[in-house]
């Protein structure tokens, strides 16, 4: 497993254990380099300071916060050590809910929650509790400069830490949504049974970003000298003025239609491009030209 994000103390009333945080999830994408256009050279970005009209380096850079226009307070990274509340070591279940409480527009990050070797009976113990109740515990824990609510879950045989955001960082939006009044019994019917059609086993491994794949293809037909041929757009499509026409023609064209792993496969399909075709030459890189001596 790669290395912790945090190290510390898990508390359940007087159980105290020693525990470790772990990435649970990381975005993988396609990185590019920033370069010179006109000699493919890579550029370098620099730390500037206008008032001494000189290039610093990284060490010479202190935080600072601006109070006033101009006007900074400086504050140290022994000063930031000084304030860490007692959770940057201890992380104590305050209480335990129910999952479906929780809402997930409060979900942030996740992390793999592993005990120390001499924690295993008491994070077993806690793990099946919490499967054997259903509640989910909330606690606190500080890390990277920051105090986060999180809620620890049964995962597999172990469990899952999700950092969340807080009641004031989540956005209002009082003009959201719809009125559902003046919606018809016989519309409401027909959805039910769209949803239905459409209904599937969560698989997330069907999943895959077509985005990140196309990447990968322009590159690689840059390198072998092809050329790529550009996805149609889907047209903007306008609200239906007949619902109830629109979900029972939605309806009949999903029978004998593809099932819930292969409609997904073929949705990512069409928006992969083709690549076919050749170039006359092959992009690259260009030498830098020669300085004169």
């Amino acid at each position: 497993m790669a290395a912790s994000v945090w190290t510390g103390y898990l508390t359940f009333g007087l159980i105290s254990m020693p525990v470790r945080l772990f990435s649970g999830a990381r975005g993988t994408r396609v990185s590019f380099h920033m370069l010179h256009r006109t000699d493919n050279a890579r550029v370098k970005q620099q730390l500037y300071c206008p008032v001494d009209e000189q290039v610093i380096e990284r060490k010479d850079i202190v935080k600072g916060y601006e109070f006033r226009k101009g006007e900074y307070v400086v504050i140290e990274p022994e000063e930031i050590k000084k304030i860490e509340p007692k959770t940057a070591k201890a992380m104590e279940i305050l209480e335990f809910v129910k999952q479906e409480e929780i809402d997930p527009v409060f979900f942030e990050s996740s992390y793999y929650l592993a005990p120390d070797e001499a924690a295993k009976k008491p994070y077993a113990l806690l793990v099946k509790a919490m499967k054997d109740t259903g509640f989910v515990g909330v606690a606190k824990l500080a890390m990277h400069n920051r105090e986060y609510t999180a809620f620890l879950r049964p995962y597999e045989k172990g469990l899952m830490l999700h950092t969340m955001y807080y009641k004031d960082e989540v956005r209002e939006a009082p003009d959201f949504g719809t009125d559902h009044a003046t919606l018809k019994d016989g519309e409401v019917k027909v959805a039910h049974q769209l949803i239905e059609a459409l209904a599937a086993k969560w698989d997330p491994e069907k999943y895959y970003d077509t985005f990140e794949e196309n990447l990968k293809k322009l590159i690689k037909a840059h390198m072998e000298g092809k050329e790529v041929i550009a996805i149609d757009k889907p047209r903007p499509a306008a609200a239906p003025t007949d619902l109830m026409a629109a979900l029972k023609q939605s309806l009949a064209q999903m029978e004998g239609k593809k099932k819930g792993p292969q409609r997904v496969e073929a949705a990512q399909r069409e928006s992969e491009i083709e690549v076919k075709g050749k170039q006359k030459s092959v992009s690259g890189r260009k030498k830098p030209p020669k300085r004169a001596a």
